[in-house]
């Protein structure tokens, strides 16, 4: 079965409510699921892991792995994983990433990898989001806004990943602004101008639940040929 990491355009457009809603959507269809999320920064919470994003993931996939394998880097601070480490004076080890991601293949069927920021988020120096992608030889799926702006982003999230060697599954818009581009319009132009097929849009949800995203994930996507 097939494995993804789900990147985005930009932070704030909603990666992480797609991943669960995919993680969620996936599980329902009798498939085990595992999420990572191999760095994460932000507010630490008083719950059951560090991030917020990690503790919404898990729920979703309804999995209880170790935190320290589901995210095996959090910064205490809203910031890229290489700035977090300039401004707290640690050090990143990507390997141990890897060996996380590479044991939680292990033990889930198909398992949703959640990024940080955009495609192009600096992990190291010389070390970018694209990077771990290609080394964990992950098709993406791609989230972008309906926001103005998110066609410009969008076209320079698919040329980065196609210039980088990274195949991209398809995208999702994520109509995060009833004040954006008509859906209908956007789904138009980003097939049009990327190549790349729109597999599914989540439209505004004023009263946003997980199981809600799940539900019209489920609709708009064919979940079984999109991990087989």
């Amino acid at each position: 079965m097939k494995s993804y990491f789900i990147t985005g355009t930009d932070t704030d457009v909603g990666k992480t409510y797609v991943t669960a809603g995919l993680a969620a959507s996936i599980k329902k269809n009798g498939i085990d699921v595992g999420i990572m999320k191999p760095f994460a920064a932000g507010i630490q919470e008083k719950i059951s892991y560090k991030s917020k994003d990690v503790q919404i993931l898990s729920e979703a996939a309804q999995v209880k792995d170790e935190e320290k394998l589901i995210n095996p880097y959090f910064f205490p601070i809203p910031a890229s994983p290489y700035t977090a480490t300039q401004n707290l004076g640690i050090q990143v080890d990507v390997g141990i990433a890897i060996d996380s991601f590479k044991k939680l293949k292990t033990i889930h069927d198909v398992l949703l990898v959640e990024g940080m920021g955009g495609i192009m988020t600096p992990i190291l120096e010389d070390y970018f989001i694209t990077n771990l992608i290609k080394d964990m030889n992950l098709e993406t799926i791609v989230v972008c806004s309906s926001r103005i702006g998110t066609v410009n982003h969008t076209i320079m999230t698919c040329k980065m990943c196609q210039n980088s060697g990274i195949k991209i599954r398809g995208i999702i818009i994520n109509n995060l602004d009833k004040q954006g581009y008509p859906i209908n319009e956007l789904k138009r132009d980003l097939e049009s101008l990327t190549g790349i097929p729109v597999i599914g849009s989540i439209p505004f949800i004023p009263d946003f639940s997980i199981d809600k995203i799940s539900e019209i994930i489920s609709k708009e996507i064919d979940i079984t040929s999109l991990v087989k």
